[in-house]
């Protein structure tokens, strides 16, 4: 049965992409983003227009009221290019931010920040990860936020907290109750604005030679006697690991089916070369059983993927996250795998042409790397996968 309203909507989407936002691409590749506000602010204003605007969010908040695994199929559409989830105000961090705040915010909360966040009038950042500490293991963190009268005093280090740069508010993972008996119990996540006495902004982290900037950043931050009041809480105290992985569920569906619109773009331009380089008169590239093999092997395993994520995604819609844990993380190392895959044979297709700024293959290569390290990494999500079936035969084994 056809769902008319997310085909049409996919139809706008994905003209929208090829009219609009890929002609925009050259320059976000290749100037600085601050530069480039006017022209893309005026494309998220022509998304409204058209009645696309924040399609993840209820339409109370301003969104359009897509189901999780309809929202998938968007992801899809707008991952083809680098601007497409910023123009459609569905990027992260902030969607998963939205996600928490309607989920778990007060009143005030919701007005304060989830408001102007869903309009698009500010940004925000997740600040979660410590350099000291492993990443895999977000139970175990340094950062502390003690009471003091009615606020908290965070102190701590961070990095890797993704869009600092220019966000108006971070969400904090930090140790409230250090004396909880189980190590999951001990974190809670509190609201800071980015404006805040003690909240420092070290730099943006370079990643693969860019330090990135905007929404694109992955910033090093320090709190130092960052004082906020109580009410900047964020759910119950204690909870700060369960309303992470609240969040992280559906996040990797977002990731998940924005890196397989990153392969379906790569795949076109790989066969694109293959029909139209020639390696002697009337010789082709694709005339090469290797490149032949290239191409079957992205397309099976990008068809794989997809529909992978969106039976993940239809479980935790259905059931929601913690019944899916199995398909989370399976999903999860398979498709960031077969994303590098399909990058780096469309790049070898392309020859030296691939590794040029020229094209967008190569800022995606970079950038997409840590696709098998954030959110998880495989290693982790391969274990879980694994203990979850040695279970079932008698066998526990702890990570």
């Amino acid at each position: 049965m056809t769902n008319e309203p997310l085909e049409t909507a996919l139809e706008k989407i994905r003209t929208f992409i090829r009219e609009d936002a890929l002609p925009l691409e050259p320059d976000y590749l290749h100037r600085p983003f601050r530069e480039l506000l006017p022209a893309l602010q005026a494309k998220r204003q022509k998304v409204k227009a058209l009645g696309l605007w924040a399609p993840h969010l209820p339409k109370e908040y301003g969104g359009q009221g897509f189901s999780l695994p309809e929202f998938a199929r968007i992801s899809e559409a707008l991952g083809r290019t680098p601007l497409g989830h910023y123009l459609f105000n569905c990027q992260a961090p902030d969607i998963g931010n939205t996600e928490i705040l309607m989920e778990y915010g007060t009143p005030e909360q919701k007005k304060t920040w989830l408001l102007p966040l869903s309009r698009g009038e500010v940004r925000s950042c997740f600040s979660m990860t410590e350099p000291d500490y492993p990443g895999s293991n977000p139970a175990w963190m340094d950062t502390q936020a003690r009471k003091d009268g009615g606020d908290y005093v965070i102190d701590g280090r961070k990095w890797f907290t993704s869009a600092a740069d220019g966000a108006a508010f971070a969400i904090v993972m930090a140790i409230t109750n250090p004396e909880a008996e189980s190590p999951y119990s001990r974190a809670s996540q509190i609201i800071v604005p980015t404006n805040t006495p003690g909240f420092n902004r070290v730099r943006n982290t370079p990643i693969m030679g860019e330090a990135g900037e905007d929404y694109a950043s992955h910033s090093e931050i320090t709190y130092k006697n960052c004082r906020v009041t109580q009410k900047n809480l964020l759910g119950q105290e204690g909870k700060g690991f369960e309303i992470a992985q609240q969040r992280l569920g559906p996040g990797r569906i977002h990731h998940c089916m924005r890196w397989i619109g990153i392969c379906e773009r790569a795949f076109e331009m790989m066969c694109h070369r293959a029909a139209t380089r020639l390696l002697a008169p009337g010789k082709p590239l694709g005339s090469r059983q290797i490149v032949q093999e290239w191409i079957a092997e992205s397309r099976a395993e990008i068809n794989a993927s997809r529909l992978l994520v969106l039976q993940a995604a239809d479980k935790i819609e259905r059931e929601g996250s913690r019944a899916a844990r199995e398909e989370i993380s399976i999903i999860k190392f398979y498709v960031a795998n077969v994303l590098q895959k399909v990058l780096d044979r469309a790049i070898q297709a392309h020859g030296a042409l691939g590794i040029t700024e020229d094209l967008v293959l190569s800022y995606w290569y970079r950038h997409e790397r840590g696709a098998r390290i954030y959110d998880g990494p495989d290693e982790v999500h391969k274990s879980v996968v694994a203990r979850i079936h040695l279970k079932k035969y008698g066998v526990n084994v702890s990570i």
